[in-house]
């Protein structure tokens, strides 16, 4: 009876626990009903420019730095779109690198010319105590990238 009594509460506090950890919640609540893939947003992002969105995938990348940004792959895992927060908003943790995420915020679709993107390269580079190649920018460039303001992590 005590060895029965003993695996119902182990076991229950398992499923208890496991279950907690299986999603986890980073700034506001989900809203949009829908979700978009990713795919469409990078092959028509003017279309969806200035508009809340929600796109599921995996994480491929996380900030080091701050934990300011997530990379999200897509179902397929050939494209991939950056989840960006306001430092200090919302700080993702490295250990979610690789999980299921569901995540929603502002589309953004800027163009940088080249010069704005020299600009941006050093200013980088000198807050990461790292050097910056000017050669490798040699185009303007059109970033896309979701204002990030909320995600659940895990099924």
């Amino acid at each position: 009876m005590k060895k029965t009594f003993v695996f119902i509460i182990v076991t229950l506090f398992l499923i208890l626990t496991t279950d907690a950890e299986t999603k986890r919640k980073f700034g506001k609540e989900l809203t949009v009903k829908e979700k978009t893939k990713i795919s469409d947003v990078l092959s028509n992002p003017e279309k969806f420019d200035g508009k809340k969105i929600q796109v599921e995938g995996t994480i491929i990348d996380v900030c080091e730095k701050r934990g300011c940004w997530i990379k999200i792959g897509n179902v397929k895992g050939n494209e991939s779109i950056q989840f960006k927060v306001d430092d200090g908003v919302i700080v993702f943790p490295m250990e979610i690198n690789g999980q299921y995420v569901v995540a929603e915020g502002i589309l953004s679709v800027k163009k940088y010319s080249k010069e704005e993107l020299l600009k941006i390269g050093e200013e980088q580079a000198k807050e990461e105590g790292k050097t910056f190649d000017p050669n490798t920018v040699t185009e303007p460039k059109t970033v896309i990238q979701i204002k990030g303001e909320g995600a659940v992590v895990g099924k």
